[in-house]
């Protein structure tokens, strides 16, 4: 049987109400959401920047009465990828909405009744099954490219989490197609090009300082993809052949608005990893977004851990039994 990995996932909450909010914070944290509450005119501020979210909570009185329905069609219309929970003083239904509100809200609740929304995350965040040996292998193999790729760097590697969210990180980003016979999809790692440029001139990159253009960076950013890929591949992708998929769907990126879509609503897993220079407090980090998109195939049941390559590793002795 495939286990769930305990995966946890940010929502934005917009909720004046002190009684609301305490019952939201204990219904997130039995839930492995991770709540988010921004100053009430910084709303779209938020929305606009890199917090990776997977829903939106919101009281239909948020910054005055009635409030809440105007603000969220200003969300929705900005981002309709991200749900939105509605909570109403009285009923759970939503009848007496236009169509038009309706179709927005993926879940209206009380205070009183917060269980119900259980269906309804598992139906737009959760919806999708990771293995707990597979998270926990990404992030493995992913800590070691990077260990290879940079040198004299503290690596922090954050809590894994499902997004919704299509926002683009960074200027750079590296997609690479993942195929196997029990998943198809994309691998896809972003970064931010000055702080990268930055650790190169400090030589805390394999690439000699003067080795700062952006190619160089892109060049390292390539090698990186290509080494997680490898590892992922050798580990998770058997010699038995996939099957053969006619269904292409297109990639769309819009630059301007720093948005990407895989042609599917399944949310992401996405892995974030943090390299600081212990020698120079006052340096920016490099960040690393790293996401995989299963939107062509998912088959976790099929999912196994190569037998093979855990007996190289035993035997190259990077491997033994605990």
């Amino acid at each position: 049987m495939t286990e769930h990995a305990q995966l946890s996932s940010k929502v934005l909450v917009l909720e004046d109400d002190p009684v609301a909010q305490e019952s939201i914070k204990a219904f997130c944290e039995a839930n492995h959401l991770v709540a988010l509450k921004p100053h009430d005119d910084h709303v779209m501020t938020v929305l606009r920047s890199n917090v990776d979210l997977g829903a939106i909570f919101i009281g239909e009185h948020f910054g005055g009465t009635d409030a809440g329905l105007p603000l969220a069609r200003a969300i929705h219309e900005a981002r309709p990828e991200l749900p939105l929970l509605l909570r109403r003083g009285l009923g759970e239904t939503l009848h007496d909405l236009s169509p038009s509100d309706r179709g927005m809200i993926r879940g209206a609740y009380t205070t009183d009744n917060m269980q119900r929304l259980r269906s309804v995350l598992d139906k737009c965040i959760f919806s999708l099954v990771y293995p707990q040996a597979l998270v926990r292998g990404i992030m493995e193999l992913t800590v070691a490219a990077l260990e290879s790729q940079f040198v004299g760097v503290q690596i922090d590697a954050q809590a894994p989490s499902v997004v919704r969210d299509r926002i683009i990180f960074g200027e750079l980003f590296s997609l690479i197609p993942l195929e196997s016979n029990w998943c198809r999809g994309c691998l896809l790692l972003q970064t931010q090009e000055q702080s990268l440029l930055d650790f190169v001139r400090a030589e805390r990159t394999l690439l000699p300082s003067e080795y700062d253009s952006f190619r160089d960076v892109n060049n390292l950013l390539g090698e990186l993809t290509n080494l997680i890929w490898g590892t992922f591949k050798n580990r998770y992708v058997s010699e038995e052949p996939a099957a053969v998929h006619a269904t292409q769907v297109p990639i769309i990126v819009n630059h301007l608005h720093r948005y990407i879509s895989f042609g599917s609503e399944d949310p992401q897993l996405c892995f974030r990893y943090v390299l600081r220079d212990p020698t120079r407090a006052d340096a920016a980090p490099v960040v690393f977004d790293q996401r995989f998109v299963f939107n062509l195939h998912w088959m976790p049941d099929k999912f196994k851990e190569n037998e093979s390559a855990v007996d190289a590793l035993f035997k190259a002795g990077e491997l033994e039994l605990f």
